[in-house]
């Protein structure tokens, strides 16, 4: 017998929580503007390079700006970065085409996934015109922003209740966990070099004085702006040669 999330059903599901937040931590680092300066001076000092391991990299600030815009990009990958994110699962689907990183993400058929899915926040574009590759948002009115809450909160609320439908049946997390949105929210770590998280950020966030315009989703450019937050504390010096450089990757 067919079975179905009925209004009993419903009933029975836990509190879900709708978010329209973006959560990053940096866990775990090994990254500094020192790294870039010593990778740099092996192809001209050799083993004598090895003495710039621990160099005031401020005096070095020219170096890192000098390999940035003439796109010597190899010193810029020895540095290593390991994020934890929390995010809609739509956003680690365009996270993912960025091969670079190493991923590992929170697995629905080893665990029961939690209630938690992502509903626009009041400042989210609704409204999308013009042409691929040149669209324009606009925030669109209160009617359709309290539509797409109460559309969404539905929708994900019916999916849960059959998602536990099953489960309850016996019906493999795997399995039932089909019925589930892309709105859900999942966790990964994402652990990357400067030189991937330079690639990353120019594609992912959009900025007026970038040298080629990004058109990125808002939100993986929510998490991509926190993740620029943090490595900037981390280098500052590869930071601003980055911006200083138009924010291309070199």
């Amino acid at each position: 017998m067919a079975m179905t999330a009925t209004a009993s059903t419903i009933a029975t599901v836990p509190d879900l929580k709708f978010r329209s937040d973006m959560t990053v931590e940096l866990v775990k680092h090994a990254a500094s503007d020192a790294d870039v300066i010593w990778a740099a001076r092996v192809s001209t000092k050799g083993e004598q390079s090895l003495a710039d391991i621990d160099a005031d990299p401020e005096r070095s600030a020219g170096l890192i700006n000098y390999l940035m815009r003439d796109r010597h990009g190899t010193p810029f990958e020895h540095s290593s970065m390991t994020f934890y994110v929390s995010a809609p699962i739509f956003v680690f689907r365009e996270f993912m085409r960025h091969r670079t990183f190493s991923y590992n993400e929170e697995s629905g058929r080893y665990r029961q996934l939690e209630p938690v899915f992502y509903v626009p926040g009041p400042d989210r574009k609704l409204v999308q015109s013009g042409k691929p590759g040149a669209y324009i948002f606009s925030a669109g009115s209160t009617e359709q922003h309290a539509l797409v809450t109460e559309t969404v909160e539905a929708a994900c609320r019916q999916s849960y209740a059959a998602y536990l439908a099953m489960l309850e049946a016996g019906v493999a997390r795997e399995v039932a966990r089909t019925v589930l949105p892309v709105g859900l929210y999942s966790s990964m770590y994402a652990t990357c070099n400067a030189r991937a998280l330079m690639n990353f950020l120019s594609l992912r966030v959009k900025d007026e004085n970038a040298a080629f315009p990004s058109f990125p989703q808002r939100e993986i450019e929510m998490v991509a702006e926190q993740m620029e937050a943090l490595w900037a504390r981390l280098m500052p010096l590869t930071h601003a040669a980055f911006e200083r450089n138009g924010r291309v990757c070199p």
